[in-house]
C-alpha cells in the first residue's frame, strides 16, 4: 500500500524492512518511538516511500513465482537425495508432489485461474496462478487476505515437510520407513508387510516381520541370512532399529572395513548404546580417511551438535532494552499440543492452561520448533486456538540442520514472539532443550521462568537399551542437563514426591560452584547446582469437571457399542513396552477359562502394538482382545467409563518408578474400579484397599487373581470406584492446581504479595 513503517522489529522481519526501504527501524524504548514521530511529523518527506516497498514486494512475495521456486525446489531436494534411496525415490515424489499439487488446488475453471482466457507471462507452471489468488487472480488484483496468509502457511509448511524428510532419509533410512509406517494406517501397512515378507533378501523380509509384530523371526531372518557386505550393513541397521545391539555388533563384524555406509551404521550402533564421543569419532575416522560418503558427513555434523548439545552450549541473544511485561500473562513452550496430539501430555498442558485462564491470566503456548508439520501435519494453520487457548507455532520454511542450530532458532523465534505477546512468566516443561531456549529468553528480557519437569527422558531412553545403558556417557550428560535445567529456573515444579525426590538427588550429584547469573539472582553454571538447596513445588496431574460427570458405565457402552453381558478390563494408554501390557494380556489367558464374560481392551497406539496383537493370538485370547487402536482425545474419557476395571500394569523400571501417570487420576474421576502396579509413582495417587487395588509389577499371575476377586465381588468394585471418585473432587482438580499456580506466578513476578494458596514444596 506505499506506507511507511515504524517497525519495533529484529531479524529477519528488519532485514526485510532495510532492503525494502520501507520504513524506520527503532528499540523498544516509548522514547524512542517518540522522538522518531516528532521528526517525522517536523519533515514530511520522509514518509514518502517512491514505491521501493511495492517493488519489493512484487520481487519477492509474488505468489505465482513463489510457486515456481517451491516447485524447483522440491525437483532439486528429491534429485539431491534421490541417490541415497535408489533411484525411483525421483519418480515417486515427483507423483507425490503431483498429487499434493492437486489435492491443494481450488476448483475452478481455466479462466478464473488466469483472470482471462489463454495464460499469463507470470503464472507459473503451465500458465496457472495459485488459488491464494483468488477467483480475479493475477498481478495488481485484489485478494483475499485470509486466503493468501493459508498459501503462505501451506507453502512454508511444504518446504519444511520436504526438508525434513529429505535430511531424515539421509541420515537414517531405516527408521525414518518404520516411522512412516507407524502413521499411516494398519488397513494399508499390513497387506504391503504381508507381501514384503516374501520378497528377496533379508532386509525387506525382517523389515515387513517387525511392522507386523514378529520380532523373534525378524531377528531369525537377520541371523541366518547370507547377504553380500551392503545386505548384511543393512541387515544391521533393522537389528538396530529392533533394539538388538548385540545382533547389529555382529553382523558389522562380518563386514569389510570400507564398505560404503559402514561407517554410519557402526556410528548409529554405539550412539544407540550412549557411547556419544564414539559414535563421533568413528566418523571422524572415516572422514580422515577419504572413505565417508555424504551422508557419513551429515551424520557427522548431527552426532557432533547433538554432543555439544548434551555438554555445555547455550543459545544467544542480543541485548534487549526496555522490555515492559504485560502483567498476568504467562508463554508455556510446550513439545506437542492439542489439537494434533492428544496425548496426556497434551491434555495436562491444554488442562493447566485453561485452569489457569479461569484464575484471570492471558496464556499463550508455543510448540517446538517444526511442531507439527514434523509429525506429518502439513495442512496445520501457525496458530491454533482450541477452548480459547491460542497455541503458536514456530514454522520456518526450513529448520536447522544440528540440534544446536534447531536451540538456537528456537530460541530466536520464542524472543520474537515474547516481545510480541510480553509476558511476565515463561514457563516449559521437560526436557532440557526447551529449557535452554526458554532460559536464554528469560535471561534476556530480564523474567522468571519456571521448569515443569514431567519426566527424565534418560530414564525412558534407558528403559529400552537394559541396564549398561545407566552408566554410559550419554546417560550420565543427559541427567547433568537436566540437574542444570531444574536449578536454574526460578521456580521448578513436578508431578509427585517420587520426581521431587530424584531431582533432589540429581541436583545434589552434579553440585558445583560455578554459579552464573539468572533473572532473580539464582543461577546455576551449565553443569551444576549453585549450592542452595533445590525447592521443588508439586503440580501433580488432575482432571476437569466433565471427567466428574462422566457417563455411567452402561452409558459409555451404549455410545462405544462394546456389550452390557461381558466383563471388560483394559488400559486407555500409548502402547510402549513399559506400560505392560503384556502382562495384562497374559493374565487374560489365565482368566480366560475362570471367566467366560471376560473381554479386553486396549484402548490406544504404539510401536509395540504390533508384538502385542501377535502374543494374543500365541496365547489364545485374539477372539477376546480389542485393539482400538488411537481415538479421539473427546472419546478417551468414554472409553474409560466404559470399563469394567481399569488396570495400569506398568512394568518396574527407573522411568515408572518416578512418573506419576495421568491415566489412574482419570480413572478414579470417572469411578472406574482400578488395577495398578505396586510402584511408588503410583502409590502416590492409588490407595491400596481404598480407591484401587495395587499388585506386583510384572506379575501375571497376581494380576490375574486381582481381576478375579474384583469380578466376583462387584460391591466392593463399587466401593472403590466411589471412593476413588470423592478423592479426586477433594484433591485433584484442576481448579485447585491453577491456584498454587497463579500463586507461583504471582509470587515469582510480585504482582500481588504471597497469600492464600501456597504450593506444595518438597526441600532438599
Amino acid at each position: 500500500m506505499g506506507r511507511h513503517i515504524t517497525a519495533v522489529v529484529r531479524g529477519e522481519a528488519a532485514h526485510v524492512l532495510t532492503e525494502a526501504g520501507e520504513g524506520d527501524i527503532v528499540g523498544s524504548d516509548p522514547e524512542e518511538i517518540a522522538a522518531l514521530w516528532l521528526a517525522l511529523a517536523a519533515d514530511r518527506s520522509r514518509l514518502l516511500t517512491h514505491g521501493s516497498g511495492r517493488e519489493w514486494v512484487r520481487h519477492n512475495a509474488d505468489y505465482a513465482d513463489l510457486a515456481v521456486h517451491y516447485d524447483q525446489h522440491l525437483r532439486d531436494t528429491v534429485r539431491e537425495h534421490s541417490r541415497a534411496c535408489g533411484a525411483g525415490l525421483l519418480p515417486r515424489a515427483a507423483r507425490l508432489v503431483y498429487s499434493l499439487r492437486r489435492s491443494l488446488r481450488a476448483p475452478s475453471p481455466a479462466s478464473a485461474w488466469t483472470g482471462r482466457a489463454g495464460a499469463s507471462p507470470s503464472a507459473g507452471p503451465r500458465g496457472r496462478v495459485p488459488p491464494c489468488l483468488g477467483a480475479h487472480g493475477g498481478r495488481g488484483r485484489r485478494v483475499s487476505l485470509e486466503r493468501t496468509g493459508r498459501c503462505l502457511e501451506l507453502a512454508a509448511n511444504a518446504w519444511l515437510t520436504t526438508g525434513t524428510v529429505a535430511r531424515h532419509v539421509t541420515d537414517d533410512p531405516v527408521v525414518f520407513w518404520l516411522q512412516v509406517s507407524r502413521r499411516l494406517p494398519r488397513r494399508w501397512v499390513t497387506p504391503a508387510a504381508r507381501c514384503l515378507r516374501h520378497a528377496p533378501g533379508a532386509t525387506p523380509r525382517a523389515t515387513a516381520l517387525h511392522v507386523l509384530g514378529h520380532d523373534d523371526a525378524a531377528r531369525t531372518v537377520l541371523a541366518e541370512a547370507s547377504s553380500g557386505a551392503r545386505g548384511t550393513r543393512r541387515g544391521a541397521e533393522v537389528a538396530l532399529a529392533l533394539g538388538d545391539t548385540d545382533l547389529a555388533a555382529r553382523l558389522l563384524d562380518s563386514v569389510p572395513e570400507g564398505t560404503p555406509g559402514t561407517a554410519a551404521t557402526r556410528a548409529r550402533l554405539a550412539w544407540h548404546r550412549g557411547e556419544v564421543d564414539h559414535a563421533v569419532a568413528l566418523l571422524d575416522a572415516a572422514r580422515s580417511g577419504g572413505t565417508a560418503t555424504r551422508g557419513e558427513r551429515s551424520l557427522r555434523c548431527r552426532l557432533a551438535a547433538e554432543r555439544d548439545l548434551l555438554g555445555d552450549f547455550l543459545p544467544r541473544l542480543d541485548p534487549v532494552t526496555g522490555y515492559t511485561p504485560r502483567e498476568q500473562t504467562v508463554l508455556y513452550a510446550v513439545t506437542n499440543s492439542l489439537p494434533h496430539t492428544a496425548s496426556g501430555y497434551a491434555q495436562r498442558s491444554h488442562s493447566y492452561l485453561t485452569a489457569l485462564q479461569e484464575e484471570g491470566w492471558h496464556v499463550h503456548a508455543v510448540t517446538r520448533p517444526g511442531y507439527p508439520v514434523q509429525v506429518g501435519k502439513i495442512l496445520a494453520r501457525h496458530t491454533d486456538v482450541v477452548d480459547g487457548i491460542p497455541y503458536h507455532r514456530i514454522l520456518p520454511a526450513g529448520l536447522a540442520s544440528t540440534a544446536t542450530g534447531r536451540v538456537q532458532q528456537h530460541a530466536d523465534a520464542l524472543l520474537a514472539l515474547a516481545l510480541e505477546l510480553r509476558p511476565a512468566v515463561l514457563h516449559t516443561t521437560s526436557h532440557y532443550v526447551n529449557a535452554l531456549a526458554v532460559a536464554a529468553v528469560a535471561r534476556t528480557l530480564g523474567i522468571p521462568w519456571v521448569y515443569e519437569v514431567r519426566g527424565l527422558l534418560a530414564d525412558t531412553w534407558a528403559a529400552t537399551r537394559g541396564e549398561q545403558a545407566v552408566s554410559s556417557p550419554y546417560y550420565e550428560r543427559f541427567q547433568r542437563r537436566e540437574a542444570w535445567a531444574a536449578t536454574s529456573a526460578d521456580r521448578t515444579v513436578t508431578l509427585g514426591t517420587a520426581m521431587a525426590g530424584r531431582l533432589i538427588d540429581l541436583a545434589s550429584d552434579y553440585a558445583t560452584d560455578d554459579a552464573v547469573d539468572t533473572p532473580r539472582g539464582r543461577g546455576t553454571a551449565a553443569h551444576g547446582v549453585a549450592g542452595a538447596p533445590l525447592r521443588v513445588d508439586l503440580a501433580p496431574n488432575a482432571v476437569g469437571d466433565a471427567l466428574l460427570h462422566a457417563p455411567t458405565r452402561d452409558a459409555a457402552r451404549a455410545i462405544l457399542g462394546p456389550p452390557t453381558d461381558r466383563f471388560f478390563v483394559g488400559t486407555v494408554t500409548s502402547v510402549v513396552d513399559y506400560e505392560g501390557v503384556d502382562d495384562l494380556l497374559r493374565a487374560a489367558a489365565l482368566l480366560q477359562s475362570r471367566i467366560p464374560r471376560l473381554r479386553v481392551l486396549v484402548v490406544g497406539d504404539g510401536v509395540a502394538r504390533p508384538g502385542l496383537e501377535h502374543l494374543a493370538s500365541d496365547l489364545g485370547i485374539q477372539d477376546i482382545v480389542t485393539f482400538t487402536g488411537r481415538v479421539p482425545r473427546e472419546q478417551a474419557a468414554t472409553w474409560t467409563a466404559a470399563l469394567d476395571t481399569f488396570v495400569i500394569p506398568r512394568k518396574d523400571r527407573s522411568v515408572t518408578r518416578a512418573v506419576t501417570p495421568l491415566k489412574p487420576v482419570e480413572a478414579m474421576a470417572a469411578a472406574t474400579p482400578l488395577i495398578a502396579s505396586d510402584l511408588p509413582a503410583l502409590r502416590e495417587t492409588v490407595r491400596d484397599g481404598e480407591t484401587g487395588l495395587l499388585t506386583p509389577p510384572e506379575n501375571p499371575d497376581a494380576l490375574a487373581n486381582t481381576i478375579e476377586g474384583l469380578a466376583r465381588d462387584p460391591g466392593e468394585a463399587a466401593d472403590l470406584a466411589l471412593t476413588a471418585r470423592a478423592w479426586v473432587r477433594e484433591h485433584r482438580t484442576w481448579a485447585a492446581i491453577a491456584q498454587q499456580a497463579s500463586t507461583r506466578c504471582c509470587e515469582l513476578t510480585g504482582h500481588i504479595p504471597t497469600t492464600a494458596h501456597e504450593p506444595q514444596e518438597t526441600d532438599a
